[in-house]
């Protein structure tokens, strides 16, 4: 495993944001949907997340998760992916977010 500083780590920002729009996304090569998410004083920043096998739309709205926000954007199909969700990746490459486990204001930054 290759090994970074605390410097490096420091350089990816990862904040808490809130889940407030969701649509299916039926254009992206891999099952995904698309999220609008709130991250307080940072925006409103959209995100391509790859988590069709294990959440249901309705399940995702105002749910905490924690996103990488200083990725430059990617576009997927005709979509513009400003963040990078995180999960953990389990068996067939299936994701589970990972999310506070306490209610935090979205924003905060993760260290």
């Amino acid at each position: 495993m290759r090994q970074v500083s605390y410097d490096d780590f420091e350089k990816v920002e990862i904040h808490v944001g809130k889940v407030i729009k969701v649509e299916e996304f039926p254009k992206a090569k891999k099952a995904a949907y698309k999220l609008w998410i709130d991250f307080g004083d940072l925006g409103i920043k959209k995100s391509s997340a790859q988590i069709t096998k294990n959440y249901e739309p309705e399940e995702l709205i105002n749910r905490l998760i924690l996103a990488v926000t200083n990725f430059p954007s990617r576009q997927i199909a005709d979509f513009i992916s400003e963040v990078l969700v995180l999960g953990v990746v389990i068996d067939d490459k299936e994701v589970v977010l990972i999310q506070p486990d306490r209610n935090v204001a979205v924003g905060k930054r993760i260290l």
